[in-house]
């Protein structure tokens, strides 16, 4: 994919041209053009050079794949730029308006005076050339391309004024005695709220940017390499996978990587949203931007440039700002249109006025003409969709909620069944030693037999039982070992051959199960897993190994029922085990014993019943089932291929992201909802009111100045309001 950054783009009509010129280019497959965040996103096998040509046939300047640094910098000189070319046109311009109220300078009809007004008419050209130039080379470059915007609009507008006054200055004659007014400060004014409220639109869009801002922030720009000579500090970019890198108290991790010496508290919550600390030991991974709070590691680089966790977090946010929720590719297409039906309203509005107006007609014409043209601009409408959408996004990634795709953030709050996968989603995935039995009550005994035979071992629930062993005392000496695959261990310690493993390796070997006290039935009752020790052909105990519930699972999932959500549990393991996990939670439904491949089957037996299904997992068994559902939701801690076929990523791993983010949803919605109200009445009762249909009534005209006030106001009114999600 190439990205384009088109600062110069600056209405809602220029969407509509862009994204034909940049279909027209060979190998183009699909265009996304963002009108709030001046960006372009193209797929395909398209030349990049053909790409910026494109787009400068259209009269915008396109520079491709653009820091977003950079991107930064080149909006602040812009707004600044449009803010000199703003006040130069009120400096220009105030004198005219308050001369329209006090006639100070002589009219033009003195004809000794009349070299006067065409010195003014040449400086407000020239204040016209520097304040209006993008808008004017804009205007040149629809008519070329027969392709209306913004430009068209105010260039006619403006530029039919200053004729209309210069025709006036240099040939009084020709225009009837009661319509020999100048208006070269309806141009000056003009430019100058236009030029204003863009200049205020392009600051307040710099702040809807914020979170890709504070994200690049988070990236550092050294890292202490550890070499054979000493450490010695080099820029991120001189890094390269397998270099050690040492990490000292307060600093950033510089790139991916995992320890291998070491330990300590590392604050991730640039990435989980979670404030607490987390402890990072040997084989522990780290992350880009996350901070180092108390000890000091070396870690090898695992992941460097665009492939660390925050550059994808990056790169996933900006896509998602550049994708089109549906209800905004329809606005695109009434944006795209609004033009040419502009035009035709202002020929009406000057036929009407010409045939029935009152005198002097000429007056008449250009004033309702001129207002209609310029109120009319549909920026604000073109704004209203893609500005809550960027800002919406940005704010979820502050949460720890990554969207893969616009359309998700309005699809969640839409989804009637919330399917849940149990390991790692309801779960924590992590299996952990929960109780321990002793025969002969010396349970510590039984943890150091079976820590010791698991030292040696690699199944996933060996490492659940040396994390339970820590605390305790330090393990014996393991003099043999054995592994039996899908049974258990066997080996000798002190003299003593000691077994470890499941009821069906206890029974192989004759060990006898009677001497075990009743307790433990209801722990394996429960689902949970049960692994025996024994001693010399006696058992000796055995140890509960359990996933536990995350901490807020079961107060999210009754949030969302609370809701109105259904919610069904969708697990590959045991009855039992699903069963008891869904009563602690609160799940009423449950479908367990379910195969990888059988999830997908169960997704689409839900939409065939005509319902949008949310499906959230983690695993690798859980991608096909995201990719179906019609909202995917990753767990962030799970496999990258679930991650990858999800539409939105959890990186916190907490339920309780998926109701914030509904909240998100709806917040950002009724935004959307409240921007598109609001810019169709203003078009609307804009238009109408320009065109003087209440004259006969109220005997007064909607002057140009005031409609290009309006308009500024319009969409910095939008920009406004979408910011409000930011808090």
């Amino acid at each position: 994919m190439i990205s384009l950054s088109i600062l110069d783009m600056h209405c809602a009509s220029c969407v509509k041209g862009i994204t034909e010129a940049l279909e027209g280019v060979p190998g183009v497959q699909q265009v996304a053009v963002n009108f709030a965040a001046r960006t372009a996103d193209v797929e395909g096998a398209a030349d990049e050079g053909a790409l910026i040509a494109a787009v400068k046939a259209r009269g915008y300047t396109a520079t491709v794949d653009v820091d977003p640094k950079e991107t930064a910098k080149a909006t602040l000189t812009l707004y600044q730029l449009r803010l000199k070319q703003a006040i130069l046109a009120t400096i220009v311009g105030i004198p005219l308006l308050v001369d329209m109220f006090v006639h100070w300078i002589p009219t033009p009809e003195v004809a000794h005076r009349q070299w006067f007004w065409i010195v003014i008419g040449f400086i407000v050209l020239g204040m016209m050339w520097y304040s209006g130039r993008h808008i004017y080379r804009g205007l040149w470059q629809s008519v070329k391309s027969f392709q209306g915007n913004m430009d068209t609009l105010v260039g006619m507008g403006t530029g039919a004024a200053w004729l209309f006054s210069m025709i006036v200055v240099l040939f009084p004659a020709t225009i009837p005695t009661l319509a020999r007014h100048v208006y070269f400060d309806t141009t000056a004014m003009l430019l100058a709220f236009i030029t204003f409220g863009n200049a205020l639109e392009i600051r307040a869009r710099g702040k809807s940017s914020e979170a890709i801002s504070q994200l690049l922030g988070l990236r550092p720009k050294t890292a202490r390499i550890v070499r054979d000579g000493g450490d010695s500090d080099v820029p991120i970019d001189q890094i390269q996978m397998g270099d050690q890198l040492r990490l000292l108290p307060g600093e950033q991790v510089a790139v991916d990587g995992v320890v291998i010496e070491g330990d300590s508290q590392l604050n991730e919550a640039m990435l989980t949203g979670e404030p607490l600390p987390v402890h990072k030991q040997s084989g522990d991974k780290v992350y880009t931007g996350t901070i180092n709070q108390s000890g000091s590691i070396i870690y090898k680089a695992t992941g460097i440039g665009k492939n660390t966790t925050l550059a994808r977090i990056i790169d996933l946010v900006q896509r998602a700002q550049n994708t089109k929720p549906n209800i905004a590719r329809l606005v695109d297409t009434i944006a795209g249109i609004f033009v040419p039906i502009v035009l035709l309203i202002v020929m009406l509005t000057v036929i009407g006025w010409a045939i029935w107006g009152p005198q002097p007609t000429a007056g008449y014409v250009l004033t309702t003409a001129i207002a209609v043209l310029v109120i009319a601009c549909p920026c604000a409408l073109g704004l209203a969709t893609p500005i809550a959408i960027m800002i919406g996004v940005g704010k979820a990634a502050q949460l720890g909620i990554l969207i893969r795709d616009g359309n998700a953030l309005q699809a969640i709050t839409q989804c009637d069944v919330f399917v849940l996968d149990k390991t790692g989603t309801i779960t924590e995935g992590k299996p952990v030693v929960t109780q321990v039995f002793s025969i002969d009550g010396d349970e510590a005994s039984v943890i150091r037999i079976a820590a010791c035979l698991e030292k040696q071992s690699e199944h996933p629930l060996a490492h659940a039982i040396l994390a339970y062993a820590k605390p305790h005392e330090s393990l014996p000496r393991l003099d043999s070992f054995k592994a039996h695959p899908g049974l258990g261990v066997s080996g000798i310690i002190e003299n003593k051959t000691v077994l470890l493993g499941n009821r069906r390796f206890m029974q192989q070997h004759a060990i006898d199960f009677e001497a075990l006290t009743p307790d433990y039935s209801a722990a394996v009752a429960q689902g949970k897993t049960a692994i025996y020790v024994a001693q010399d052909g006696k058992i000796a105990g055995l140890l509960i190994i359990s996933d536990t519930i995350k901490a807020d699972s079961k107060a999210a999932i009754q949030l969302l029922k609370s809701a109105g959500k259904r919610v069904i549990m969708l697990s590959g393991d045991n009855t039992q085990a699903a069963q008891h996990v869904a009563r602690e939670v609160g799940i009423d439904e449950v479908i367990a014993d379910v195969m990888p491949a059988d999830k997908i089957d169960q997704v689409q037996l839900l939409q065939a019943q005509a319902l949008k299904v949310a499906m959230v997992g983690d695993g690798i068994n859980d991608a096909a089932a995201l990719t179906q559902a019609d909202v995917g939701v990753a767990m962030g801690a799970g496999a990258d291929v679930a991650i990858e076929a999800a539409d939105i990523a959890l990186m916190t791993g907490s339920l309780q992201s998926i109701v914030d983010l509904m909240s998100l949803s709806k917040r950002v919605m009724r935004n959307i909802k409240q921007n598109l109200f609001g810019a169709f009445i203003y078009n609307s009762i804009g238009i109408v009111i320009a065109a003087g249909v209440f004259y006969p009534w109220v005997h007064m005209l909607l002057s140009p100045i005031i409609a290009g006030a309006a308009m500024a106001l319009s969409s910095l009114t939008v920009v406004l309001n979408a910011n409000r999600l930011r808090y």
